[in-house]
């Protein structure tokens, strides 16, 4: 004791000198005048109004992807002080006074930045040279399409910073299996799980390198499953821990960023009428606010909204009104003439209803309430008309195979009322269930033909003002979520003449009662409307194909400099960029080839060689692979930079393939020496293009209209081709 107090505690460290100084050159070409221009920048007008959502606590609904990466972009306005009072409406427009440009672009530049660092350090983990891994960290740094994105408020750059994290710590954690469960060992598991479900939070085209990286995990577990040196319970421990850090952990960190997003997302907004009656109602102020009090059971003589589940085309309520279907529609068909029923996509007196129990006449609440159960027969009564909700054997206006649904007037003719429905709690718990306010999901079935009540999505002629057909379709095609309703507003009648009934419909609903969802349930709700809501496929002006990509034949206008030509482009390196896709054509011709020669039992390559080079190419080419090929499968509107992801994997191949070349397939010493000139002409060559293009990278240098047509070198060519 006395001797550890004598000495001085010594702290040593190995600190690599490469690794600080591309991390320095990272962050100058990330953060240089990153506030510059002050003004929205393309999707910057996508992704701002979420960012004003998150600030003034409000829910949204964004169905391009899960919400970490707006919480993060969010996080930068809230260190710089941002109230979320900005009008996002206009690509160009200048930032106000109040709106820290700097800090909203912060987090994306420093993932940019660090993903220099992160080149260099796979490359060097996957045992490739220091030359090589400078040389993927080079790229990565002079690729000028990857520090345009990086320099806006825009999620790809933070996209790839996760997927080259979850790829290095794999890495990592790989190369320490002669350390197995020591500390450093779990630290790199465990964060490649982590970085994987942040890769998947931030856009779900980050699940394919999540999988990619579980896959080359899967097959390496195969592996130590069958060494014998390894006792069963090792090789246990080992298939428990990669499971748990691999599967659970990421599971629990996504369910953590919607956790911590719907935390923070606790006010009604313009985004809830998509969403669930319940949900609504746990969010403060809109339907909470008109909702709040509301009886939880509903009895018979309960006034309610009906609205439908399905919330497609728009939210709806069941409605009714005087007006009655015409006597023949326009194809011919007649009708029954009868009261019309729609669904009305706007809160309206006429969209209350009545439970009224068959048996009796009243339509008011008995004391004690008598609760309506799962299998009660019931009929609706609308409240302002107190006519019955009625389905016969006519067909439906819009759908032919389809019943008509209406409220029944007596013609004093012989087609007799058939208004009786009987209920089914679709989510119920036992065959007990109350139907319950908000909380239950139920379907509504004709006891006379079977028929169920559907909101079939069709617009009505003019004859039915454009609202919404309401039909009955046989249980055999009932089982869509059109055909599911939740009351929403619901009130005990009190008053059994019409008179008092109707100024009781107009007053609003009282009494207090709680009804919270659970996170699980409103995590589950969001998710599928996130995965099912319908995205914007229009066409872009700068919209392109995936096999655009691949020859840099397209590009974005990110903005113009009201006043002077300044602007900036989303442009990729040419020189990178085909180099890149060359060096992925290569590799898959080498590996077959020595694939095939090591079929007829002739190895080229030693086996150390060979395992560093097919595992290079499962992360690398395959990283390419799984971030680009499902592109062609999407039905969505496609830009430029989508395929960053996927470019980011290419180029750390590259220098893979570059340093095969030199040892294994140049012969001689000469041969090695005018290979590695040729390299480095080359990466001049790429230096050089990443210096002409800087003026539309940063868009902070007017250009005269020769600068102009220089830039555009690509067009030139094309017409000189066309012409001759």
């Amino acid at each position: 004791m006395v001797g550890f107090l004598q000495r001085p505690i010594v702290v040593t460290a190995d600190v690599n000198l490469n690794v600080v100084a591309l991390t320095a050159a990272g962050l100058l070409s990330r953060l240089w005048r990153l506030a510059y221009p002050r003004a929205v920048v393309f999707d910057e007008v996508y992704y701002g109004q979420y960012l004003s959502f998150y600030m003034k606590r409000v829910f949204f609904l964004d169905g391009s992807g899960p919400p970490f990466g707006h919480m993060l972009l969010a996080l930068g306005g809230y260190l710089g002080g941002f109230d979320g009072n900005f009008l996002w409406n206009r690509i160009g427009a200048e930032y106000s006074s109040n709106v820290p440009v700097w800090s909203l672009r912060l987090l994306p530049a420093l993932a940019g930045a660090l993903s220099v660092p992160m080149a260099y350090q796979i490359l060097w983990e996957l045992r490739f040279s220091h030359c090589a891994a400078m040389g993927a960290a080079l790229l990565m740094l002079i690729e000028n399409a990857l520090v345009t994105q990086a320099r806006l408020m825009l999620l790809e750059s933070l996209l790839i910073f996760f997927n080259l994290l979850a790829v290095l710590s794999y890495l990592k954690f790989s190369n320490a299996q002669h350390r197995p469960f020591s500390p450093g060992w779990w630290l790199w598991l465990t964060l490649t799980g982590v970085a994987c479900s942040c890769a998947v939070g931030i856009k779900y085209m980050g699940v394919f390198t999540y999988l990619l990286v579980l896959a080359v995990a899967t097959v390496h577990t195969w592996q130590l499953v069958g060494d014998r040196a390894l006792s069963h319970v090792c090789v246990l421990g080992h298939v428990v821990a990669r499971a748990v850090a691999l599967l659970v952990i990421p599971a629990a960190t996504y369910l953590l960023f919607f956790y911590v997003h719907l935390t923070l997302l606790c006010r009604s907004g313009p985004h809830d009428q998509i969403m669930s009656s319940a949900f609504q109602a746990s969010l403060e102020g809109g339907l909470a606010r008109i909702t709040q009090g509301q009886p939880l059971e509903v009895a018979f003589g309960s006034q309610v909204t009906l609205k439908s589940a399905s919330g497609k085309p728009v939210p709806c309520w069941l409605h009714s009104h005087p007006s009655t279907y015409p006597l023949s529609y326009e194809d011919g068909r007649g009708s029954s003439h009868q009261q019309q029923v729609t669904c009305y996509p706007f809160k309206d007196v006429n969209n209350w209803w009545i439970v009224k129990d068959p048996g009796r006449h009243q339509l008011e609440v008995s004391s004690p309430p008598r609760p309506v159960r799962h299998g009660d027969v019931v009929q609706l009564v609308h409240g302002m008309t107190s006519r019955r909700l009625n389905t016969h054997d006519v067909a439906a206006p819009l759908n032919p195979h389809a019943q008509e649904v209406s409220c029944y007037i007596d013609y004093n003719i012989s087609m007799p009322a058939q208004s009786l429905w009987r209920l089914n709690i679709v989510n119920r718990e036992s065959d007990a269930e109350i139907w319950k306010t908000i909380l239950s999901e139920v379907r509504l079935v004709h006891l006379n033909t079977s028929a169920v009540l559907k909101l079939s999505g069709a617009h009505l002629p003019d004859w039915g003002f454009r609202q919404l057909e309401v039909v009955g379709e046989k249980l055999s095609r009932g089982s869509h979520e059109s055909t599911v309703w939740t009351v929403e507003e619901h009130r005990y009648g009190r008053s059994q003449e019409q008179k008092e009934r109707e100024l009781e419909l107009h007053s609003p609903t009282h009494a207090d009662i709680s009804r919270n969802l659970s996170f699980m349930a409103r995590f589950s709700e969001l998710q599928w409307r996130m995965l099912t809501v319908r995205s914007d496929d229009s066409e872009h002006k700068y919209s392109s194909t995936p096999l655009d990509w691949v020859t840099l034949d397209t590009s974005i206008a990110y903005w113009l400099h009201p006043r002077t030509s300044a602007q900036i482009h989303l442009l990729g390196n040419v020189v990178i960029w085909a180099s890149a896709g060359l060096a992925t054509a290569l590799y898959a011709l080498l590996f077959c080839w020595y694939l095939l020669r090591r079929r007829r039992h002739v190895c080229e390559l030693p086996e150390d060689s060979w395992l560093r080079w097919v595992l290079a190419g499962a992360l690398c080419a395959g990283g390419w692979a799984v971030n680009y090929l499902p592109f062609f499968l999407m039905e969505k509107t496609l830009f430029l930079y989508h395929y960053l992801p996927a470019l980011t994997f290419q180029i750390l191949l590259l220098p893979v393939v570059l340093q095969h070349i030199s040892e294994h397939l140049c012969r001689s010493q000469l041969h090695r020496s005018l290979f590695g000139a040729l390299v480095v002409a080359w990466y001049s060559a790429a230096c050089y293009v990443f210096h002409v293009l800087r003026p539309l990278t940063y868009g902070d240098t007017s250009l005269s209209p020769s600068d102009l047509q220089a830039l555009r070198w690509k067009e030139s060519w094309d017409i000189l081709i066309r012409k001759h």
